[in-house]
């Protein structure tokens, strides 16, 4: 990939897919001039700007992922800053929320000013989410509405989503004062900590313990309840069974301020793939049956996902290169995310999948949606949605290359963003 920082850019007929108000233009040209948009028009002449061009290209505002781990600070032998935001913006992602799992964890003004300091000059902007528990122990509240005050754009616990309800609902009452929201993986430890896969057909013949869904359901019940009470906002990432979704979406008709987002993972692949022992298979909550992955689908076309996130997980090799019982959970899933997920769904139109990419998960974290048009700020997505390709080694910028996807064919490639001054692009350069 290279950045650049040139004063002005002619991106080169380009269909703009403006999920705002639901329209695919025509191929049009796209003047950015000091990071503002100067001009929209079926053909623009500028012999002073960089062109950029490629085939069938198409601009969105910049997406957004709701949900993924850059390791720093604490594990930046997985994942830094650096190399996390070169994995978003190779996966198109001009935004990205991350977890607070990290050592020390994002639970102070402290840690949210070292990681929006240090992520300053990337072309990709960082949001935190702010820890709910203090070190993450799931027994005492962190001090959420500091961290509000300081740039935390949401509250989790991350990869260890809390399991006392006590807490969960302080926690929900408390963010209430500020609208704040509340992430939880639909993970019910005491049911899965020690699983390896869902639990099913696949598990009994593989010989290996099972993560029944009947624990996502519990917590989400139990979770969609403790909201209800509170009257505040949670939403579920990484949701994976049919149960939880019918409780989702229950929830939305009553009323009570739930969401859910889901990975492209769980969307594209079941436990029937786990037939290799594949450590990188290994993720939490686990890949489910076909039944479920059928329902995911209908759910997103039936608008009861909002959102999806990436999960994007980096593990270095002494994490996964192991026994599948002793391995870490997570894979990579920034750079391959597009393409992975637009080929898992040919029935989805573009609309639905780049509002699911910018409107709403910007909607969720109250942030500014972004338009294009003449004098806004320049954040963009530049891909082509019906480029077919195989993902491979070359294509990953993270850390870590714990993904099962190399060699899998994709549909739909990133070209780059746009986001911050800056250019970045892969596989071409500009004209």
């Amino acid at each position: 990939m290279r950045t650049f920082s040139y004063m002005r850019i002619l991106i080169s007929q380009a269909r703009i897919v403006d999920p705002l108000i639901q329209t695919i233009s025509s191929p049009q040209d796209i003047l950015i001039v000091n990071g503002y948009i100067d001009r929209i028009a079926d053909h623009i002449d500028d012999d002073d700007a960089q062109r950029v061009t490629a085939p069938n290209m198409h601009v969105s505002p910049g997406w957004v992922d709701l949900f993924a781990d850059f390791g720093d600070p604490g594990f930046e032998r997985k994942e830094d800053l650096i190399s996390g935001c070169a994995a978003a913006a190779a996966g198109g992602f001009t935004e990205v929320c991350v977890v607070p799992n990290t050592q020390p964890a994002i639970q102070s003004k402290a840690e949210l000013d070292y990681l929006l300091h240090k992520a300053q000059t990337l072309p990709v902007t960082i949001h935190p989410i702010g820890a709910i528990s203090q070190n993450l122990a799931g027994k005492s509240l962190a001090e959420m509405h500091d961290m509000h005050i300081h740039g935390a754009v949401a509250f989790s616990d991350g990869w260890q989503p809390v399991q006392s309800a006590e807490l969960l609902l302080k926690a929900l009452e408390y963010a209430r004062a500020f609208n704040g929201l509340i992430i939880q993986l639909p993970d019910l430890a005491s049911l899965s900590a020690h699983g390896l896969m869902h639990e099913g057909v696949h598990s009994v013949r593989l010989g290996m313990q099972g993560i029944p869904a009947v624990g996502e359901l519990i917590q989400v019940q139990r979770d969609i309840e403790l909201t209800r009470y509170a009257t505040s906002r949670l939403h579920f990432t990484g949701i994976s069974c049919r149960e939880a979704l019918a409780q989702v979406a229950r929830a939305k008709d009553e009323g009570i301020d739930i969401s859910c987002s889901v990975t492209a993972y769980h969307l594209a692949l079941t436990d029937a793939a786990l037939e290799n022992y594949d450590s990188n298979l290994k993720v939490l909550p686990p890949l489910r049956s076909e039944t479920d992955v059928a329902a995911l689908k209908a759910a997103i076309t039936a608008g009861i996902v909002d959102a999806f996130a990436t999960h994007h997980r980096p593990q270095d090799l002494e994490s996964k290169q192991v026994e599948f019982a002793y391995a870490e959970p997570g894979m990579t899933g920034l750079e391959s995310f597009f393409g992975i997920m637009n080929h898992a769904l040919p029935e989805v139109s573009l609309l639905r999948k780049i509002t699911m990419l910018t409107v709403s998960p910007r909607k969720l974290l109250g942030l500014p949606q972004v338009e294009i048009k003449i004098g806004s700020e320049a954040n963009l997505t530049i891909f082509d949605p019906d480029r077919v390709w195989t993902f491979n080694t070359a294509h990953i910028r993270s850390r870590s290359g714990n993904t099962p996807f190399i060699g899998h064919t994709m549909k739909g490639f990133v070209y780059g963003i746009y986001a911050k001054h800056q250019l970045v692009l892969q596989d071409f350069s500009p004209q």
